[in-house]
């Protein structure tokens, strides 16, 4: 094996050999990741037992290949058409979701799968994919590199395991239930702030469906230390690397939260609902840490 094909083995340890060679098909290139990251990949995989390992494997490889063909789309030129819902979905998009819903097909046919771009299948084990191929498709048009590849694995309605992976970032988060969450091999674990005055707050859409009702929020928000919105996902993957502290999702989809629920709960933070409950199928969602929990649920009691 010559020494770039090691280097693309390298840095996708997550997956399969083939799966590299495919990526590299694909003409990209692998960014170079700290050679100590290399040794937590080899502790992780040989001296704890992984939950749904199989599955996180698929996960984080689909995401990356999804990834790869993404930018390859975005270097050929790309336009977005207009759903229903007024948001846009491109080539790349649909491709995208094809390639992963394929690929669940073949390596667990009984599976459920549910896709942004109208992938619907039956589950009929219990087990599900949710499938967003690429979450951020304004930030894709415009070429802002925050928008990421979102897989979950649902198992008797429970998010067991997921990956999300920001091309642009250079990053790709995973977890799976009891495992901890991950990010290049890095274990992943939410900050202890746990006051607003010395906390991120990273808010998505002041303009969604729902913000109107929420009374007071202008008051809520300006005691926060610092206040950001970068299109959803990357908010989220943030508190879950500790460097935010709460996102709230106004109005969202269960193929915007599924991956992103279980790597923020896996690295001790807290997801829910504003409905008081933990369910991706409610339509909004917020995640943080578990000091900063009553003080957001200050601002849900407020919802009209």
């Amino acid at each position: 094996m010559d020494g770039a094909a090691k280097t693309v083995l390298s840095y996708y340890a997550w997956i399969r050999a083939e799966d590299a060679v495919k990526l590299k098909r694909l003409g990209t290139a692998a960014p170079p990741i700290p050679l100590s990251s290399y040794k937590h990949i080899s502790s992780i995989r040989h001296n704890r037992y992984v939950a749904f390992e199989r599955e996180l494997e698929l996960a984080a490889s689909m995401a990356q290949e999804a990834g790869a063909l993404a930018l390859d789309y975005q270097r050929r030129g790309i336009t977005a058409e207009t759903k229903d819902d007024e948001s846009p979905v491109t080539a790349a998009d649909r491709a995208c979701e094809k390639l992963i819903v394929e690929r669940i097909a073949q390596t667990y046919p009984d599976d459920g799968v549910l896709g942004e771009e109208g992938s619907n299948r039956p589950s009929g084990n219990g087990r599900k994919w949710i499938v967003d191929p690429i979450d951020g498709t304004r930030d894709f048009v415009r070429g802002i590199p925050l928008w990421a590849v979102l897989i979950g694995f649902e198992e008797n309605g429970a998010v067991v395991a997921g990956a999300a992976h920001c091309p642009g970032q250079q990053l790709l988060l995973t977890a799976n239930k009891g495992g901890g969450a991950w990010q290049n091999g890095q274990r992943l674990q939410v900050s202890k702030i746990s006051s607003a005055d010395q906390a991120v707050l990273c808010f998505n859409g002041f303009n969604k469906k729902g913000v109107a009702g929420m009374n007071g929020l202008l008051d809520w928000v300006e005691p926060f230390w610092a206040v950001r919105g970068l299109g959803g996902a990357v908010d989220a993957m943030l508190v879950a690397q500790g460097l935010a502290d709460v996102w709230i999702e106004p109005n969202a989809k269960p193929w915007d939260f599924a991956p992103l629920k279980i790597l923020v709960e896996e690295a001790g933070g807290v997801f829910g609902a504003f409905d008081g409950s933990n369910s991706i199928y409610q339509g909004n969602g917020y995640a943080c840490t578990p000091a900063l929990e009553p003080y957001v649920k200050d601002l849900l009691k407020s919802i009209r």
